[in-house]
């Protein structure tokens, strides 16, 4: 993993969402093995999306890894209209432009773009490790941030986004709202529902290598494997 040196300014209890391990988690080692093999041929496309984090400085000593109580993280959900991942929950982010100096710039102007974010108060602290999504051909860099202030953020374009929204770690984290999914091929995902949606495929990796990494996780029934159409369909989602 490329790593930005971890200020003191981040929390203690944020730091270790950029531990080498983050990038250990089966679904992501699929990912990368699945890009691999797509990319003998062809040349991926550049993305990177924002995983942002927000919550009160100071640690909680009750609460594993010291998760604040108020903690969350943002996600959007992309209309049902698009061509490409309609109705799917991701991070803000998307293609990289011309004029970006790199991921984090990328991260950062897709989000602004996508959500209203101020850049100011966001301080990005680590980078992982490029990951193949197949669909979009997209090689996709997560950006790991933490928002010092948190402002309000809104869907800015409803062609492209259905819905902005700071999920509470604690809710995604409810053992009760973990299982995994497995589609049609045989992919298996981790997978999180929560506040009428439903997070999987790389966003549900990622959540998961970090939140495994920082320390976060609860015990959770990792032999809960539903049918991904079935899980979406809970939900109000189609695939």
């Amino acid at each position: 993993m490329t790593e930005i040196s971890v200020p003191h300014s981040i929390p203690r209890w944020l730091r270790r969402a950029a531990d080498p391990n983050t990038d250990s988690t089966d679904t992501l080692s699929l990912a990368r093995a699945v890009r691999r093999a797509m990319t003998i041929s062809t040349t991926p496309r550049q993305a990177a999306v924002l995983v942002l984090f927000s919550g009160s400085p100071e640690a909680d000593p009750e609460t594993p890894g010291g998760l604040p109580a108020n903690a969350d993280v943002l996600l959007t959900q992309r209309a049902s209209t698009m061509r490409q991942h309609r109705g799917q929950v991701a991070f803000p982010g998307g293609a990289v432009d011309p004029g970006d100096s790199g991921p984090i710039d990328t991260a950062l102007r897709e989000a602004c773009e996508e959500t209203g974010l101020a850049r100011e108060g966001v301080e990005p602290f680590a980078v992982l490790p490029k990951l193949f999504v197949p669909p979009s051909r997209f090689d996709v860099t997560p950006v790991v941030a933490y928002w010092h202030t948190p402002r309000a953020v809104h869907v800015v374009n409803h062609i492209e986004t259905e819905r902005v929204v700071r999920v509470p770690l604690a809710d995604l984290l409810d053992p009760a709202n973990r299982f995994m999914v497995r589609g049609s091929l045989g992919y298996q995902s981790p997978a999180f529902q929560v506040d009428g949606m439903l997070v999987w495929g790389l966003t549900g990796g990622i959540l998961a290598g970090i939140c495994k990494a920082a320390g976060w996780e609860r015990d959770w029934d990792h032999s809960d494997v539903r049918d991904l159409e079935s899980a979406l369909a809970a939900v109000g989602m189609t695939l």
